[in-house]
């Protein structure tokens, strides 16, 4: 155990006393904490006695460093980059390969086949409008695209045209008729009126039997 002794050492002039301070400063910086007693001597005017005793080392806690307010400076935000556009689902298709439309097929004509002339020629035709039964059987019906002949099958289809117009007109023969020399077609009323007037009542047409 080292025992405790004390040094007293004695400065007369103020180079002395600063020498004796720089001493005291650095033995407390070493971790030697001495006590300077600056004395004035009994009967000495100017001197100084210092008194230095070693004590125990005085534990040191570590102290947590604080930040100088310098460095506690909070660092200016920094600039943040500004998102990336991103591209829609609409935009993202844009950059797809485009396939050319399909063109339009054309659509095929429906051709129709001319019908068959059987026989042709050319008579007078009339028309009757009066409510009976046909030949065949049927309600007549002025209304109707039909026509009596004397000879042709039932259902036989003419086409009757009147040469003076141009206009034609397709009937399907369902009686007989007319008992009129010089006539071979009698129209219903609304085969006639496709062709010519009913003021008219009668004239001469041209006549293609089809097939």
């Amino acid at each position: 155990m080292v025992g405790r002794h004390s040094r007293t050492r004695i400065f007369s002039s103020p180079a002395g006393i600063a020498a004796t301070a720089a001493v005291g400063v650095a033995l407390a910086v070493g971790g030697t904490v001495g006590a300077v007693q600056l004395t004035s001597g009994s009967g000495q005017s100017g001197q100084a006695a210092l008194d230095l005793t070693p004590t125990t080392p005085a534990s040191l806690a570590p102290s947590s460093p604080t930040a100088s307010p310098s460095a506690s400076a909070s660092a200016s935000p920094s600039a943040t980059a500004s998102p990336s556009a991103s591209r829609s689902a609409q935009a993202a298709s844009r950059g797809k390969a485009r396939t050319a439309a399909p063109k339009p097929r054309p659509t095929a004509k429906k051709t129709t086949t001319a019908a068959k002339v059987l026989e042709s020629g050319s008579c007078g035709a009339s028309f009757y409008s009066d409510g009976q039964l046909t030949a065949n059987g049927e309600s007549f019906n002025p209304n109707e695209l039909t026509a009596a002949h004397k000879t042709l099958p039932f259902n036989t289809r003419v086409r009757v045209t009147n040469p003076s117009s141009g206009k034609s007109v397709v009937v399907r023969i369902n009686d007989r008729g007319p008992f009129i020399d010089g006539r071979c077609l009698d129209l219903s009323r609304a085969a006639f009126a496709t062709i010519a007037s009913t003021d008219v009542g009668a004239l001469t047409v041209r006549y293609e039997v089809l097939g």
